[in-house]
């Protein structure tokens, strides 16, 4: 059976329909938009969640081209919604800008890109000199801008200049699509220079999209609303569609019918409940939404290896900067409320549909917001207190999950190599068991846990705390005698001193001890330390560790 090829990292609709892809069919967002009216559209939505495909097809549909687009959307959802929405099709002239390239360290580069994207827009449109329409002075500074030699004034409204010259050209107002916008933003402030970036952005968007006559109707995506420092000041005409808006909900990401379609058309159903779980839990407006990105991928993954387990895939596309600070500059508030949703609790805090990067190092209930919108967590419900609008919040799935768990692991690993644990190491090999508790609960005091396999946790937690030394090998879960002891260390070329540690978890602070005599007693039943005499070690240590969530106790034989 031949099967449609899997669309990972197509972005351009004409590529994926003259290639045959597999497509989600996402044209009755073209209706909604000729319906709604706004003069601009907002959609704020997680990475990787289909905008810039959506903004391809839009450009498709609407644009005036040469060759005839309409063919594009035969047999799809809008050629059969009524001739009405026939009659815009092919019609307009269309600007279309993407910034997600705009990631540069520094404001200098940032601003270079983005003088070529907007020359190759203008070089995009060069048929339109040949008009008469067109005056002589705005052709001037044309082709100034398409040779880049045009003053840097002057780009901040090249955006104005273009939609003037296209209406000129063409007796029609222009369409403007501008794919994620705030990507620069996002660079700018983790490289330092935001206030730069947001000057730039206003001016470009006030130009264009604020008082411009020539406009007939423009469309913003991005992951986020920025607005505080007046990206959008003044824009009246501007409706945000945000992960809370009913309208739209059900463009961006895959619904629920959508994935079951596509894992049919490959055969693989049975992976139906691993998919739900990994890649489901969205909430944008009431549609329940799955990622699109991780989808695509797994089932691409799925269909060449039937034994596949599902992976984080979303995890590499997207800028994870924001949970890595959270993580390591985060206070004990922000730290427990991390744990909190990774033992599958909630999180409440007010929501912010304005954020800015800035607010995040002022306030850090905006950091919530902030996680929201980007798709790190979901919103179980909303409700208003004291007329503010409050979400309770979860992680949405397994894959989210593994992202903050894999950062979490990633800075222990870092502040264990930045600050060393020479003293805990030498307490347990000179059998200090006073020094080992103080030691190991200083660390779990600044350790984020996660208690969904507790005894996996703590394991990990200090073997990661003890594996270091030149000198001594750590061997975990090693099998042993008549069963598998946790954790032992052994010295590596005189064989004199071996450690062995089993590991409990209480129920109740209470229990610490009892659990720490329990531990003892399995190392002796199960006659762990079998191996090491066979080896000849000459002093074996022998530990009890029990954990009760920060808190340790130890007990040596």
């Amino acid at each position: 059976m031949d099967f449609k090829p899997i669309p990972i990292g197509i972005e351009d609709f004409k590529e994926l329909v003259n290639k045959g892809y597999y497509f989600v069919d996402k044209t009755l967002m073209i209706k909604d938009i000729i319906d709604t009216t706004s003069k601009v559209n907002l959609f704020t939505r997680p990475r990787r969640f289909g905008k810039t495909l959506n903004m391809s097809m839009i450009q498709r549909y609407f644009e005036k081209t040469e060759e005839d687009n309409a063919y594009l959307f035969e047999g799809l959802n809008i050629s059969k919604a009524g001739e009405k929405y026939k009659e815009y099709q092919g019609q307009y002239p269309v600007i279309t800008l993407s910034l997600k390239s705009m990631k540069q360290s520094c404001f200098e580069d940032a601003f270079l890109l983005f003088k070529n994207i907007i020359s190759k827009e203008f070089y995009r449109h060069k048929e339109i000199l040949s008009s008469d329409n067109i005056s002589e002075v705005n052709k001037r500074e044309y082709i100034s801008i398409v040779e880049k030699t045009a003053d840097s004034s002057q780009y901040l409204y090249a955006l104005k200049l273009l939609s003037d010259c296209l209406k000129e050209a063409y007796n029609k107002n222009v369409i403007i699509l501008i794919d994620e916008y705030d990507v620069p933003l996002e660079s700018a402030y983790f490289g330092g220079f935001y206030d730069d970036m947001v000057n730039l952005i206003r001016s470009v968007f006030e130009s264009a999209l604020k008082t411009n006559p020539s406009l007939e109707f423009g469309i913003l995506t991005g992951c986020l609303r920025i607005s505080r420092e007046s990206i959008f000041t003044g824009l009246n005409n501007l409706k945000v569609n945000s992960i809370t808006t009913h309208i739209f909900s059900e463009y961006f990401g895959f619904t629920k019918e959508e994935v079951k379609k596509f894992a049919e058309a490959y055969g693989l159903e049975k992976y139906t409940d691993e998919i739900k779980n990994w890649y489901d839990g969205y909430i944008f407006g009431n549609t329940e939404i799955y990622n699109p990105w991780s989808i695509i991928n797994f089932i691409s993954d799925a269909r060449n290896n039937e034994n596949v387990l599902p992976k984080p895939y979303w995890s590499n596309t997207s800028s994870n900067d924001i949970i890595h600070d959270l993580v390591v500059k985060g206070d004990n508030n922000i730290h427990n409320s991390i744990e909190k949703l990774l033992n599958n609790s909630t999180v409440t805090a007010p929501l912010y549909e304005d954020i800015t990067y800035r607010n995040i190092d002022v306030n850090s209930d905006y950091i919530w917001s902030f996680l929201l919108f980007t798709g790190y967590l979901k919103a179980t419900r909303y409700f208003m207190e004291d007329d503010i609008l409050y979400a309770e919040m979860v992680l949405p799935n397994k894959e989210i999950r593994s992202i903050y768990r894999n950062t979490i692991t990633k800075w222990f690993k870092e502040s264990i190599r930045k600050k060393g644990t020479d003293d805990l190491f030498n307490a347990v090999i000179q059998g200090n068991t006073d020094a080992i508790e103080t030691e190991i609960n200083r660390w779990l005091r600044k350790c984020i846990s996660y208690h969904d396999n507790y005894e996996n946790f703590y394991h990990g937690f200090l073997a990661g705390l003890l594996i270091g030394s030149d000198e001594y090998i750590v061997k975990s879960n090693r099998e042993s005698g008549n069963g598998r002891s946790d954790i032992m260390i052994c010295e590596y070329q005189l064989r004199k001193i071996a450690v062995i540690i089993e590991i409990k978890v209480a129920e109740k602070f209470a229990e610490l001890d009892k659990k720490c005599y329990e531990a003892l007693q399995q190392i002796e039943d199960r006659n762990y330390e079998a191996e090491l005499i066979d080896e000849c070690y000459q002093n074996i240590i022998k530990y009890g560790v029990a954990f009760y969530q920060k808190s340790c106790k130890i007990k040596k034989a």
